[in-house]
């Protein structure tokens, strides 16, 4: 008898500590970006025992058959945390999910919406398979604990890299704008022409350093560039605040001149940490993460350029 007790008074305490740990989890700010788009604004911090891996930027679409939400956050608890969100702010089913990129903190939540037809590139339903635990591991390398009940769940529908497709869901009209490459091989922006919004995931972030991790620079300049011919009037980015079609091109503009910074070096014969001696980052040092990021941004920038010159 003692031994059962012993043992529910356990399964007792990890409950309690799951449940506070679920209700401690950052609030998201939520924008109203018109009637039917509410942007989910995270925390700009990079993943760690306060918040518990909440770090992104979600999407709630209101279609006139069902919502769709874009991006579910880095846990089973963050995407139930947005679930409940959203159902404070339509009584309409979630239908549809779509993931912008493989990176778990933007497609690990999707076990919060059972009941969704899951949507993404082909390439980032590719890498998520084989590279789904590693993302598992890191949120809980940074929260200090497990997370037994995150799934890694991928899209049903893909599409495939370097492609333009219109289609409509939930009534809402819209675009799926998957480049070649850019902050990786599997990115999708979601473009809405009634609402002359851009969903870019993490090919825009604004105020935040981006992370070069998996990108492929050259593709993703261009991307960007791209970005600039859409009549946009707000973008929602992968991280920070929303963003202007004046803000994307600053960002444009800060990326194409640190790569042609970074390949004059490699030209010149120099190592990267000479080139970083070199470059001017004044901009760059606004930004969240600068110090722990940048190092391995230019050192990432560095080998595709000097891969590239073989």
């Amino acid at each position: 008898m003692k031994r059962f007790f012993s043992i529910l008074s356990g399964l007792i305490l990890t409950i309690s500590v799951t449940s506070s740990f679920a209700a401690a989890l950052p609030a998201p700010k939520i924008v109203k970006v018109n009637e039917r788009i509410h942007a989910f604004i995270g925390p700009m911090e990079l993943p760690n025992k306060k918040n518990q891996g909440y770090m992104v930027n979600s999407i709630l679409i209101v279609g006139d058959t069902g919502a769709i939400v874009v991006d579910t956050g880095f846990t089973d608890e963050i995407g139930t945390m947005l679930a409940k969100q959203v159902a404070k702010l339509t009584k309409k089913p979630v239908t549809h999910v779509i993931n912008t990129h493989h990176h778990g903190d933007h497609s690990l939540g999707n076990t919060a919406f059972p009941n969704a037809k899951i949507l993404s590139s082909e390439q980032c339903r590719k890498l998520a398979l084989e590279h789904g635990a590693e993302w598992i591991s890191i949120v809980e390398g940074a929260a200090g604990r497990k997370f037994p009940n995150t799934k890694v769940i991928t899209a049903e529908t893909t599409y495939p890299q370097n492609s333009k497709t219109e289609l409509t869901l939930a009534g809402v009209k819209m675009v799926f704008l998957i480049p070649e490459a850019a902050h990786t091989i599997g990115d999708m922006m979601i473009w809405l022409p009634d609402d002359q919004v851009l969903l870019s995931g993490d090919v825009m972030v604004n105020k935040v350093t981006p992370s070069f991790r998996d990108a492929r620079l050259k593709e993703w300049i261009h991307a960007l560039s791209e970005v600039q011919s859409l009549p946009v009037k707000t973008i929602v980015p992968g991280h920070g605040p929303l963003m202007s079609k004046q803000d994307a091109a600053a960002m444009h503009q800060r990326m194409a001149s640190l790569y042609s910074g970074i390949e004059a070096g490699v030209k010149a014969g120099l190592t990267d940490s000479e080139i970083r001696q070199k470059l001017d980052l004044t901009e760059w040092k606004k930004l969240h993460h600068f110090d722990e990021q940048m190092g391995a941004n230019i050192n990432k920038a560095y080998l595709e350029i000097e891969a590239a010159s073989f």
